[in-house]
C-alpha cells in the first residue's frame, strides 16, 4: 500500500519558518517528480514546488526565493523549507507524486498525502 505522510505543519507568525516533510512508503519513487501543493479555504489546490528524481527544482512564482524543496531518495522523503512566511501562505499543504514528467496541475498527480495544516498569523 502506497502512502505519503506529511508532517511539520503548525502555527507561525509572519516572517517565521517551517519545514515540512513527506515520508513515502509502499514503493520507491524512482523516476518520479515529488511535488508540494497547498489549498486555502474556498480556493483550489495550487502548485507550490516540485523536484525531479535527479534534484531539479521548480517553484510557483509566489514562493520563489522563500521556499526550498529537497529530497532524500535513500529515505524516500521530500522536504519543503518555508522561510519568510506570509499570511497568504496559510493552507493545507499536500505532498504528491507523479511519474517522469513535470506537471503543475493537481489532477495530473497520481499519489497524494492527507495534508498538513500551515497557519501564518499576521
Amino acid at each position: 500500500q502506497v502512502q505519503l505522510v506529511e508532517s511539520g505543519g503548525g502555527l507561525v507568525q509572519a516572517g517565521g519558518s517551517l519545514r515540512l516533510s513527506c515520508a513515502a512508503s509502499g514503493r520507491t519513487f524512482s523516476g518520479h517528480y515529488m511535488g508540494w501543493f497547498r489549498q486555502a479555504p474556498g480556493k483550489e489546490r495550487e502548485f507550490v514546488a516540485a523536484i525531479s528524481w535527479s534534484g531539479s527544482t521548480f517553484y510557483a512564482d509566489s514562493v520563489k526565493g522563500r521556499f526550498t524543496i529537497s529530497r532524500d531518495n535513500a529515505k524516500n522523503t521530500v522536504y519543503l523549507q518555508m522561510n519568510s512566511l506570509k499570511p497568504e501562505d496559510t493552507g493545507v499543504y499536500y505532498c504528491a507524486a507523479r511519474p517522469l514528467v513535470l506537471r503543475t496541475t493537481a489532477s495530473e498527480y497520481n499519489y497524494w498525502g492527507q495534508g498538513t495544516q500551515v497557519t501564518v498569523s499576521s
